[in-house]
């Protein structure tokens, strides 16, 4: 074998150098590629979670808007609550003080008209007339008191009613032959109910 030019002699070890070499540019070829896609992978990873973060602030802020809305509702609703409670507490204090307004009212006229019969009585008129007349207002007095009393449910417990024990007190009972035992004879003190509840006790003379 001639050797004409030693730059034209390829050694085994030459070949294997070679060889190694682009083995290893193509191994640092694919570790940059992994690195690149690594790399945009990542970054894509990182661009999402920002989005998702975003998003979640603006759910967060929807949110805190909402419950602050609710919170100023609740205020108002609450404040609204306890004017009307103590709109209603006072009102129930003045319907307590003045339960009695209306009956006062309906007293004045009484009074008016016992007024009127005094005035009478100071008349210079005969004696028999002033009499009359005191009698007649007295009379009338006492039938616009009755009326004023049974406006607010108040009533007589009439003579003619039978013997009720929750609403008579009898207390005397006599041997009669017209009028059968338990039976009232005769009333000593007039009785009254209010809205059919005793006020007072009718005390009253029954038959044995």
């Amino acid at each position: 074998m001639t050797v004409n030019d030693s730059s034209d002699i390829i050694t085994p070890n030459f070949i294997k150098k070679e060889n190694q070499t682009t083995m290893n540019e193509e191994k640092k070829e694919e570790i940059l590629d992994e690195e690149e896609t690594i790399s945009e992978d990542t970054q894509e990873a990182e661009e999402q979670l920002e989005a998702d973060e975003a998003q979640v602030d603006n759910e967060l802020d929807k949110l805190q808007t909402e419950l602050d809305s609710f919170k100023d509702k609740y205020a108002r609703v609450h404040a609204d609550f306890e004017n009307v409670k103590k709109r209603l507490e006072k009102e129930k204090y003045q319907a307590i003080e003045y339960a009695n307004e209306k009956f006062a009212k309906d007293m004045i006229p009484v009074l008016d008209s016992l007024e009127g019969a005094l005035k009478a009585a100071d008349g210079e008129a005969e004696c028999e007339v002033l009499l009359s007349k005191m009698k007649e207002g007295i009379e009338l007095t006492y039938k616009l008191f009755l009326t004023n009393l049974e406006k607010h449910g108040v009533e007589r417990v009439a003579h003619e009613e039978p013997f009720d024990p929750n609403i008579h007190n009898a207390v005397q009972s006599i041997d009669h032959d017209e009028i059968e035992s338990g039976e009232i004879i005769q009333t000593f003190q007039t009785g009254y109910k209010y809205k059919g509840r005793p006020l007072r006790e009718a005390m009253v003379v029954v038959a044995n």
